[in-house]
């Protein structure tokens, strides 16, 4: 296991000024960086669409919008952890609608420990959508190569008479002869025929 350390891009969707500056010592940029501050969820979108962020955070309610919907949006990718802070009086209802979409909430007012150890579980889940990512790269890889192969077997099974293990046998061995993948003499037989 090996331990690095992180920097976390951050876009922070508040209105209350109090707030934006309670937070920004929770937030040193050998941590976290950028940090972007937007006081909407039109402006939020509008920075979401020119870059993605590891974390979203807002301070609901805002002047144009809730912020669940957006909530819901960014943490639909893989990429993005989100943190919606809320008052008592929509925290329990809001916590259960959000919760299945990975959005993490966290009552308000809060104190700088509680913020603290919100964004320790929000960096928590960040590296763990990074492995996922990783998995999710590896299978699409490994899909692209088994389909590059069995197009290679079609193309020796109809252009040099091969059944399919005889097909399969001579990519194998070309593959083990020259020392590269199997990817490489797949695209080999289908650029050449």
């Amino acid at each position: 296991m090996e331990l690095q350390e992180r920097v976390y891009s951050v876009l922070v969707v508040s209105a209350a000024e109090k707030f934006n500056e309670a937070l920004l010592p929770l937030l040193p940029s050998s941590g976290f960086a950028p940090v972007r501050m937007v006081t909407d969820i039109s402006a939020a979108k509008r920075a979401f669409a020119e870059r993605a962020f590891d974390f979203v955070i807002i301070n609901a309610p805002l002047p144009d919008d809730m912020g669940l919907r957006f909530a819901v949006d960014v943490c639909a990718g893989n990429e993005t952890v989100g943190l919606l802070m809320l008052r008592e009086a929509f925290y329990a209802e809001v916590t259960e609608r959000l919760t299945p979409y990975g959005v993490f909430t966290l009552l308000k007012p809060t104190s700088a420990g509680r913020m603290a150890t919100a964004l320790q579980w929000m960096a928590t889940a960040r590296e763990r959508l990074r492995k996922t990512e990783k998995k999710t790269l590896t299978l699409q890889e490994k899909m692209e190569e088994i389909r590059l192969v069995n197009r290679a077997k079609w193309i020796l099974i109809e252009h040099r008479g091969m059944d399919e293990p005889q097909a399969h046998r001579l990519i194998e061995k070309q593959a083990m002869d020259r020392c590269v993948t199997r990817r490489v003499i797949a695209q080999e037989i289908i650029d050449g025929g």
